[in-house]
């Protein structure tokens, strides 16, 4: 009779190797293992690594520090002031559908001012250039920054674009700004009818002067649309 010859598995378990059979786990072993193994003679010739309590207490130290720095400076702007103002809202705004946002913020921040009944000297730059060079004169920038519209002064003082008065206006604190300022007038200007422009006298609107001596030249009464600022109406600030 033939006897099968089984070869018997005997499992070894070494309870002094921290080291599991699947070198995958070999991460796991560095981590968990005692600073008793670093000590051995066999890592004598190793570096110790701190184990993973030692890098939980060094992480939260930087984060400590990091988070016990001082806060930077705030970086608002000071008030910017323009004068024969202290009793109204002007805002700079533009008419053209150019650039869709830009026109419905325009829109909204007209809307919300004329909603208080207070005075407001609205100042178009698609009808005359001068008042985007008289807004930047205002706010100190240079002649060839672009500048976002609207932008509103109450009471003589600058309070920002739309986002802050629409902020503003949805947190019920924009009532307190328009405290005090003039009362709205309802009549409608007999001379521009409410357009604060009025056609030039000089040129009839055509940007071209007519002499005999000179010929054609370009007129320097009106704006590049051939219209001047109602003489009854508008009050410059500057």
């Amino acid at each position: 009779m033939l006897l099968s010859r089984t070869k018997s598995k005997i499992w070894i378990h070494n309870n002094n190797s921290p080291n599991f059979s699947c070198s995958s786990f070999k991460d796991i072993n560095t981590l968990f293992s005692d600073d008793s193994d670093y000590n051995s003679p066999v890592s004598t010739t190793t570096t110790k690594k701190p184990n993973i309590f030692h890098r939980v207490l060094r992480v939260n130290a930087v984060l400590r520090a990091f988070s016990t720095r001082p806060a930077p400076e705030s970086t608002t702007p000071k008030s910017i002031q323009i004068p024969a103002a202290e009793k109204k809202i002007v805002i700079y705004f533009t008419s053209l559908r150019v650039i869709r946002s830009t026109f419905d913020d325009c829109k909204a921040v007209r809307s919300i001012l004329s909603s208080f009944r207070v005075s407001v000297d609205e100042r178009d730059v698609s009808m005359d250039a001068g008042f985007m060079e008289e807004l930047k004169t205002i706010l100190g920038t240079r002649v060839k920054t672009k500048l976002s519209l609207p932008r509103v002064f109450i009471g003589g003082s600058y309070v920002g674009g739309a986002a802050e008065i629409i902020q503003l206006h949805e947190a019920g604190e924009l009532k307190k700004y328009v405290e005090g300022l003039t009362p709205a007038e309802f009549s409608t200007c007999e001379v521009c009818g409410g357009n604060r422009f009025v056609l030039c006298e000089e040129c009839s609107g055509s940007q071209k002067c007519y002499s005999e001596k000179s010929g054609f030249r370009t007129c320097t009464v009106c704006n590049e649309n051939g219209l001047i600022r109602c003489p009854s109406c508008y009050y410059p600030i500057l």
